[in-house]
């Protein structure tokens, strides 16, 4: 899939400002990957207590997962709960994601987030490699990365959902062309379900953005999980 500059041109003009951010999120991801694992120890706790049936789905990623800028009960994990139980699928989603990882970071936490859940996820997804386009990180490198951490889901069985991105206008047409298609790969290749572009159809839209115009607003999360719970529960369903 090759970027559509008419649609993406908020994205482009974020680039610069985004760069800066994810460059301050990077110093203090230890600080991030302790407060955003945390929760997953605390959740462990009281496992036992919530119902036998219950699906565990894992949303593992960056800032988009983590809910930069908003608060916890609005980040996208804890609405994609909230929507899996009003379409009747008992589920638990996990908060998983670090604010600035790349995909080599990413895949370095991964048998570590892993290993301290209550049990094996019914469902793992992923949303991992945006920084590395803002970074201009080789894309053989986050399909590397990427790939490696497809590989270890499916060592354990665990099903995967990627929720991909695709590269800003100004990153140029080689590296789009090297950068988009790695998600719908990566999909065929592991059988797993996949949304295309997290942020598509939100990051055009200035009043579903925080005032940043990189990540999405309450809104504008409520918007993504309109569209990636029927997946994520169709995905439940198959497993």
């Amino acid at each position: 899939m090759t970027p559509l500059p008419n649609r993406l041109a908020p994205y482009a003009g974020a680039l610069l400002l985004l760069q800066g951010l994810t460059a301050c999120s990077s110093e203090n991801n230890s600080a991030n990957q302790t407060i955003a694992e945390a929760p997953l120890a605390q959740a462990n706790a009281s496992a036992s207590a919530e119902a036998a049936d219950s699906r565990l789905v894992v949303a593992f990623g960056d800032s988009l997962y983590a809910g930069y800028g908003v608060l916890p009960q609005e980040s996208f994990p804890a609405r994609l709960e909230k929507a899996l139980v009003a379409r009747g699928v008992a589920a638990r989603v996990r908060n998983a994601g670090v604010s600035g990882d790349t995909s080599s970071a990413g895949l370095r936490r991964l048998a570590f987030t892993l290993d301290g859940l209550d049990r094996k996820p019914d469902l793992v997804m992923v949303n991992l490699g945006g920084n590395d386009m803002l970074r201009g990180i080789d894309p053989g490198e986050t399909r590397a990365n990427l790939t490696a951490i497809c590989e270890e889901l499916k060592r354990r069985g665990i099903p995967i959902l990627l929720t991909g991105m695709i590269a800003a206008p100004n990153m140029g047409r080689d590296y789009a062309e090297r950068f988009n298609p790695i998600y719908p790969e990566l999909a065929k290749r592991y059988d797993a379900a996949l949304y295309p572009f997290f942020l598509d159809g939100v990051v055009t839209d200035q009043k579903l953005m925080l005032p940043d115009r990189i990540h999405p607003n309450p809104a504008g999360i409520d918007a993504i999980v309109a569209k990636v719970a029927p997946l994520v529960a169709g995905s439940l369903d198959s497993d």
